[in-house]
C-alpha cells in the first residue's frame, strides 16, 4: 500500500521552499550588480556585443538590461522592472534595480531564520507607505515656468549620463522640446506626448554643439523634381494630403479591348483629365507646398511645377502628423474636400538643405508649433545613439516636472531621510514585523552607498557621517555630491530629483521585491500546447492502469 505515487513527470523539475527563495534572491542580486556601477555621475559605461557583432555602449540601466538574454525567471522579472520604470517615468531605471536587489538581499537573512515571506511583505508594504509619506513631506513645489530651476533639475538627471560633459546642451534641448509640445488640458494639467510629437533625427557629422531643437519639423525627403521646384519658400501655404495624385490603376488585372485607335487616345485623355482635375482643385487654394503620403505622378508633378508649387511625395504618416501639428494644417483625404481652413499657414520657412549625403526638408519658424524635431549631430553613430537615449531620459524628466511640479533632493539625500525616519518609526512597531521593517529602512541606504562607491571615497566613513547627520533630522537635504563624493547640501548644489520618479522607484522596487519573495515553488518543463495543424497526435491519457505499470521498486 505504501508505494510512492509519481505525480509529476520525470521531465519536470521542481524546486520548492527556501531553495527557491535563495535562488531568486541570488539572481536578482546578480542583475543588480551588473548595473550597480552605472549609478551616479561617476558612472562606468557598459559595452554590449550582440550576436550580429553590433555594439551598444551605454550606461542607461534600461538599455543595458534590454540587451541581456537571461535564463533565470526571477532575473527576467527584474529586467521587466526597469522597463516599466522607463515607460512610466523615463528615469530612475538603474535605481529601481539597485533598490529592489537590496530589498531582497536584506530579506535573505529573515528567510534563513525561517520568517514567513508574507510577514516580510507586510512589513515592506508598511515601509513603502511610510516612505511615500516622507517623500510628500520633504518635496518642494516649483514653478514650471522658472526656467533656471527646471534646467537645474534636468541637469542633475542627466548628470549621471555620458552627455553630462556637454553641460547644459542636452538639458536645454529637452526643455525646449517638451515645452513646445505641451498641451494644456485645462484644470492646470498639461499633457506632453513625447513619442508622437517629438522626433529625434540623428545625422552623423558635425559637432554635438550643432544639435538644436527646430521650431518645426524636418524630414529626410527632397522635392519631387529638384530642378523645377523651389527649394526655399518663405511663409509657405502648406496642403497635406493622404491620397495618391496619380491615376487609379485597376485592383487586379483588368483588360480593356479597344476596337478603334481613337479610343486609346480617349482613354489616355481621361487619365490626364482626371489628374488635371485633382491638380486644379488643389491649385485653387494657391498652395506653395503640397505634401502627400502616397504617390505623385509625373503629370501632376508637371502641373505643380508649372504653377510654381513644390511637391513632396511618399511621406511617413507619423511625419505628416507632425507637420500638421507644427504648421496648423489639416490632413485631407480627398482633394475635392479641401477647404481654406485646411491650408497650413503657420510655418515661416520651407527649405531643403543638404546635410552630409542626404537632402532634408525643413519646415521651420512656425508660429505656435505643437510638434518639433530635435536635430542631433555628432561624430559617430554609437555616440548619437547614446545621446538620443540620454535625451529621452531628459525629456521624460522635464515632462514629469510639467505634469507634477514637485522636487525631492537627489544625491541619495531622499533615501537617507526616508531611511532615518523609518528607523525611528520601527521602534513603535510591535510584534515580529518590526525587524523586516527596520531592514527595509536600511535597504534604502543602498542608493547613497552605491553613489559613494562609484566615487571611490571611503564608503563606511561617508555613510556613517551621513547617517549621523540624518538621524538627528537636522537637514533632510544632506547627501553625497556624486562628482567628488563629499557630503554636501543638495539644495545648494542644485541636485534634485523629480517627485514622481522617486515615488515610482520606491513603489516598483518594493512591490516587486514582495512579489519575488512570495514565490516558493518553481516548476519548469511545463509541456507546451501542441501547435494546431501539426498533425493529429493522440493525447496520451494516463489511466489508473498506467500508474500501476510504472516500475516501482519493491520496498
Amino acid at each position: 500500500m505504501n508505494a510512492p505515487v509519481l505525480v509529476l513527470k520525470d521531465s519536470l523539475k521542481r524546486e520548492s521552499g527556501t531553495k527557491v527563495h535563495h535562488g531568486n534572491i541570488q539572481a536578482s542580486k546578480a542583475v543588480a550588480d551588473i548595473i550597480r556601477t552605472t549609478l551616479g555621475p561617476r558612472s562606468m559605461l557598459k559595452m554590449l556585443l550582440d550576436a550580429g557583432g553590433g555594439i551598444v555602449v551605454t550606461n542607461d540601466g534600461n538599455a543595458i538590461l534590454r540587451e541581456l538574454d537571461v535564463a533565470h525567471p526571477a532575473a527576467k522579472s527584474m529586467i521587466e522592472l526597469s522597463r516599466t520604470q522607463d515607460e512610466e517615468v523615463g528615469d530612475g531605471t538603474t535605481s529601481v534595480i539597485v533598490l529592489a536587489g537590496e530589498m531582497l538581499h536584506v530579506a535573505e537573512a529573515f528567510i534563513e531564520k525561517s520568517y514567513h515571506p508574507t510577514v516580510i511583505c507586510r512589513a515592506y508594504n508598511k515601509a513603502l507607505e511610510d516612505a511615500i509619506a516622507v517623500l510628500d513631506k520633504i518635496a518642494m513645489s516649483i514653478d514650471v515656468n522658472d526656467r533656471a530651476t527646471v534646467l537645474g533639475l534636468v541637469k542633475s538627471c542627466i548628470g549621471t549620463k555620458f552627455t553630462s560633459q556637454f553641460g547644459d546642451l542636452i538639458a536645454d534641448l529637452a526643455i525646449d522640446a517638451t515645452t513646445t509640445v505641451g498641451v494644456d488640458l485645462g484644470q492646470g494639467l498639461r499633457e506632453v506626448d513625447i513619442k508622437k510629437y517629438i522626433k529625434v533625427e540623428k545625422v552623423p557629422g558635425g559637432q554635438l554643439e550643432d544639435s538644436k531643437v527646430l521650431k518645426g519639423v524636418m524630414f529626410n525627403k527632397d522635392v519631387v523634381s529638384p530642378g523645377k521646384m523651389k527649394r526655399k519658400i518663405i511663409n509657405p501655404r502648406i496642403i497635406l494630403l493622404d491620397c495618391p495624385l496619380e491615376y487609379k490603376k485597376g485592383e487586379n488585372q483588368t483588360n480593356a479591348e479597344l476596337v478603334r485607335e481613337e479610343d486609346w487616345e480617349v482613354l489616355l485623355k481621361l487619365e490626364e483629365e482626371y489628374i488635371e482635375n485633382i491638380c486644379v482643385q488643389i491649385l485653387k487654394f494657391k498652395p506653395d507646398l503640397v505634401i502627400t503620403e502616397k504617390g505623385l505622378s509625373d503629370l501632376a508633378c508637371h502641373y505643380f511645377s508649372k504653377a510654381g508649387v513644390s511637391a513632396i511625395r511618399r511621406l511617413r504618416k507619423t511625419d505628416n502628423n507632425r507637420i500638421a501639428k507644427a504648421c496648423g494644417a489639416v490632413i485631407v483625404n480627398r482633394p475635392d474636400e479641401l477647404q481654406e481652413s485646411d491650408v497650413g499657414t503657420g510655418a515661416g520657412l520651407f527649405e531643403v538643405k543638404k546635410i552630409g549625403d542626404d537632402f532634408f526638408a525643413f519646415i521651420v519658424d512656425c508660429k505656435e508649433p505643437k510638434a518639433c524635431t530635435v536635430l542631433l549631430r555628432g561624430p559617430s553613430k554609437d555616440l548619437l545613439n547614446e545621446v538620443e537615449r540620454n535625451l529621452q531620459d531628459a525629456m521624460s524628466v522635464s515632462r514629469n516636472i510639467i505634469k507634477n511640479p514637485k522636487l525631492v533632493p537627489g544625491g541619495g539625500a531622499t533615501e537617507l531621510t526616508v531611511s532615518a525616519t523609518l528607523k525611528q518609526k520601527s521602534a513603535t512597531i510591535e510584534g515580529i514585523e518590526k525587524w523586516p521593517y527596520e531592514a527595509a529602512a536600511i535597504a534604502f541606504e543602498a542608493i547613497p552607498r552605491t553613489l559613494a562607491q562609484n566615487c571611490g571615497v571611503n564608503v563606511i566613513r561617508t555613510m556613517t557621517a551621513l547617517q549621523g547627520k540624518h538621524a538627528n533630522g537636522e537637514n533632510a537635504w544632506t547627501g553625497i555630491d556624486g562628482n567628488t563624493g563629499a557630503i554636501a547640501d543638495m539644495k545648494e548644489s542644485k541636485i534634485w530629483d523629480a517627485y514622481n520618479v522617486k515615488a515610482q522607484t520606491f513603489k516598483t522596487a518594493i512591490e516587486s521585491a514582495c512579489m519575488l519573495l512570495r514565490i516558493d515553488d518553481i516548476v519548469s518543463g511545463i509541456k507546451k500546447k501542441q501547435a494546431t495543424g501539426a498533425g493529429p497526435s493522440k493525447p496520451t491519457i494516463e489511466t489508473e492502469g498506467d500508474a500501476d505499470n510504472e516500475q516501482i521498486l519493491p520496498d
